[in-house]
């Protein structure tokens, strides 16, 4: 019985991470397209950089044992990052510059989400390696 209670808790965290992940992500779109307008894909630039910065925290947190794997991945990593990240999104975005004949703007959407979120995760793990010592 208690595992059944166990995976509702979990089901449970997924579902609350997702919708907060879900509504950060639309306020900063919205946030992003007022500001800077809809020329290029600079929200979900912007989200794929925070959430891949986030997820690089979270996976030295649990691995330092600062943070516990089945609650914490399960509500951020999976709920929380799940609904936040938008790679989906980015990938929408890049078709639609190219359906668009923007090849340059594609490129960089590209080039930036790749790159950026990379070296965003890795500073993530880094920044909890050193501040872990």
């Amino acid at each position: 019985m208690s595992s059944a209670i166990s995976n509702f808790t979990l089901y449970a965290f997924v579902a609350l991470g997702g919708a907060c992940g879900a509504s950060l992500r639309f306020y900063i779109s919205q946030l992003v397209l007022n500001w800077l307008g809809k020329g290029f894909p600079f929200a979900t630039l912007l989200v794929n950089i925070t959430g891949s910065f986030i997820m690089g925290v979270l996976y030295q947190l649990i691995e330092h044992e600062i943070l516990d794997i089945s609650v914490h991945r399960t509500l951020i990593g999976i709920g929380f990052l799940g609904a936040f990240t938008t790679f989906s999104t980015f990938s929408l975005d890049t078709l639609l510059l190219l359906q668009q004949g923007e090849a340059v703007k594609a490129a960089l959407n590209i080039l930036l989400n790749v790159s950026l979120c990379i070296a965003a995760a890795g500073f993530g793990l880094y920044l909890v390696t050193t501040l872990a010592k």
